[in-house]
């Protein structure tokens, strides 16, 4: 098996579009010789220093510019290995600015329904994804939700929806937890600013966030934005939550900070946090992992860093999103299984829709028919209400090109094609059978 570019291969030499960018980790392609010279030089300097003891140069560096690249007050940067591990950091980070703030009773965390923020306990107890957490249900943290918002061409099938000229509250809703819980309790509320693989690229009312903002403000709970998925140029910006004018309390990143060739993560953290911490903690974050600024990690996030400002990354991102943004709406218009097309940048997603009269197709044996005619999608599950609906999350690395864009919308056209050709096929071959 190799990879090189926006394609990888299998042992037989067959080549597969990644049109997911793995886990919509890698961001650059594959076969970035610059990444893997910059990991190798580290490794021979140093491979591993506990940050407990020592500050490697490379973490100061890398640290400085994730912070450049944040909104205006997020200026300290911690690091973790993984998605699961940020967004832990960044609850019990919160938690810990409370109790120095004079706050004890703040502990809960707001997550929200059909949202996703990693597998560790505290983070699936945070999260909303239901298929994740039904087998650990008796071990989570009792923590409350609210529902996600959908966007206007979802509201069809929002389970909120009241009607045409009605649309679900989600603020108003989001002020009753608040008032049910008690705000003395609530440390934090956790969401992405764009749902990535719950939802399939859902972007949420224009005010949405902004009103969430207030009602952090007003009943002091830590805003954490999730942008694991959505960090470091995927949506068209360096961080998603630019699209809405938003200043998060923590902004958690991953994935692409290395372009999925190291495991780094980490968390950007608002100065007003940082400051009680440094007046009332002397500076202590009570919290740490072994692999915390790992030199080897941090070379492969750098040199990626360098690579998205050397190669005008961001500007491809918003030139190929809106080529492919218009491929996916003109095929849209043809293909009665593909609902509307939604998503920011290189993150688009749409439903996978049932046809009259045509059989059900899951979004994972699509993507199974579809790497049979080369290319990798991202099928998602429960964008209604947890258990029901499918959708497509399309994702590709942020350096693909025009012509593979295209040859990648050619194979999801086929592969829709293909469905109802290998559906009708069964049902006449079911039918010879009886």
């Amino acid at each position: 098996m190799r990879a090189a570019g926006v394609y990888i291969f299998d042992g037989d030499g067959n080549a597969y579009l990644d049109a997911s960018s793995g886990a919509v980790a890698a961001n650059l392609g594959h076969g970035v010789q610059e990444i893997v010279d910059a990991m190798a030089a580290q490794a021979s300097q140093v491979a591993f220093a506990h940050t407990l003891r020592f500050e490697t140069p490379v973490l100061a560096q890398t640290a400085r510019r994730i912070a450049h690249l944040s909104p205006d007050g997020l200026e300290t940067v911690y690091f973790a290995s993984g998605g699961s591990e940020a967004n832990e950091a960044a609850m019990k980070l919160a938690r810990q600015f409370h109790l120095d703030s004079g706050r004890p009773g703040k502990h809960l965390v707001i997550g929200r329904w059909q949202s996703y923020h990693g597998n560790t306990l505290g983070a699936l107890s945070a999260g909303g994804d239901v298929g994740r957490r039904t087998s650990f249900s008796p071990m989570l943290a009792p923590y409350p939700h609210v529902s996600a918002p959908q966007n206007e061409s979802l509201q069809p099938v929002c389970p909120h929806d009241g009607g045409p000229d009605e649309q679900f509250d989600y603020i108003a809703e989001f002020e009753q937890v608040i008032a049910r819980v008690g705000a003395e309790n609530i440390s934090a509320f956790i969401c992405e600013a764009i749902v990535g693989s719950q939802q399939g690229a859902v972007v949420p009312p224009t005010k949405y966030l902004g009103q969430v903002r207030e009602l952090c403000d007003r009943f002091d709970i830590v805003l954490i934005v999730d942008e694991v998925m959505t960090g470091f140029g995927r949506t068209g910006k360096n961080f998603a939550v630019e699209h809405f004018g938003v200043t998060p309390d923590i902004i958690t990143f991953g994935k692409g900070v290395t372009g999925g060739y190291a495991p780094l993560s980490g968390m950007i953290v608002h100065d007003r946090i940082v400051d009680i911490i440094r007046e009332r903690s002397d500076g202590v974050f009570r919290h740490g992992y072994t692999y915390s600024g790992h030199p080897v990690c941090l070379a492969a996030g750098n040199a990626a860093l360098t690579y998205y400002t050397d190669n005008a990354v961001l500007e491809n991102v918003v030139t190929q999103g809106r080529h492919l943004r218009g491929l996916l709406d003109d095929l849209q218009s043809r293909q009665p299984r593909m609902g509307p097309v939604r998503g920011r940048g290189l993150l688009l997603g749409f439903d996978l829709l049932d046809v009259p009269g045509r059989r059900h197709i899951t979004s994972e044996a699509f993507n199974e028919m579809a790497m049979q005619n080369g290319a990798i999608f991202y099928p998602g599950k429960g964008r209604i209400d947890g258990i029901r609906g499918q959708h497509l999350l399309i994702a590709p690395p942020l350096t693909i090109q025009r012509v593979d864009i295209e040859l990648m919308v050619d194979i999801l056209e086929k592969t829709l094609t293909d469905v109802d050709v290998e559906v009708s096929s069964q049902i006449i071959n079911e039918r010879n059978a009886q």
